[in-house]
């Protein structure tokens, strides 16, 4: 997306009805990507992001749709926002927008590296794929995802502490990463740091109510620290 100040036309209100209008006929061909891409040649990302606030249902699912191809750093609040939405498919569609963001958000190299080291993680070479995630991290300090990628390998590979210490590296670059923080609780929730696992997970539904999961696992740590008190 463009970086430099935008232009009055630039600035401009997006008629809802001309931008649903621009996506309905490619999604219905199947063609998502291709029309998203051409949505973010005709409007910018400030312009898609004023369509979160929008009172049509159908019209934030829009944005936030088209903002998980075209979106750049400046929509990341928008779409934490937008977790919140009454409307569960809204907040969904905005979900999926911000991890596809994340994943983005980093220097080129960085961004295949994380992906190179997925692919090991995803085959359980867990050494292999905190080897690439370092080496992201190396690449660009301030790239978050790559320091959540390696949070969790070094939980799949039992390192808590260490996972740990990730998810809080990539929580201070990306304050809003839902995942960082609910994956913090799971390992305090390892180590038998229950109080520590209870205030994650609760930050996490904080930023993200709809967080699958994480509500019975705090219910089921609720439970525990409330048997533990009675005995």
């Amino acid at each position: 997306m463009r970086t430099e100040s935008a232009t009055p036309l630039e600035s401009a209100v997006i008629n809802p009805d001309e931008f649903i209008g621009a996506l309905q006929p490619c999604l219905c061909q199947g063609n998502l990507e291709e029309t998203l891409l051409s949505v973010g040649k005709r409007w910018t990302c400030p312009q898609i992001v004023s369509l979160l606030s929008h009172k049509s249902g159908d019209v934030r699912k829009a944005a936030a749709l088209a903002l998980s191809v075209v979106g750049d750093r400046s929509a990341i609040v928008p779409l934490a926002v937008a977790l919140h939405d009454t409307d569960p498919m809204v907040s969904q569609m905005a979900e999926h927008a911000l991890w596809a963001m994340w994943f983005r958000l980093g220097k080129c190299r960085a961004v295949g590296l994380v992906k190179c080291g997925n692919t090991h993680m995803h085959h359980g070479n867990y050494e292999c794929a905190i080897e690439k995630f370092t080496c992201a991290i190396q690449e660009d300090p301030d790239f978050a995802e790559a320091y959540h990628q390696r949070a969790i390998a070094y939980y799949l590979s039992e390192r808590f502490a260490e996972s740990i210490a990730d998810c809080r590296a990539a929580l201070e670059r990306m304050p809003q990463h839902f995942g960082a923080m609910a994956g913090m609780g799971h390992s305090h929730a390892h180590l038998g740091e229950w109080r520590e696992a209870r205030r994650c997970y609760r930050l996490a539904l904080a930023i993200y109510p709809g967080l699958e999961g994480i509500q019975a696992s705090l219910a089921q740590i609720d439970q525990l620290l409330c048997e533990n008190s009675c005995t």
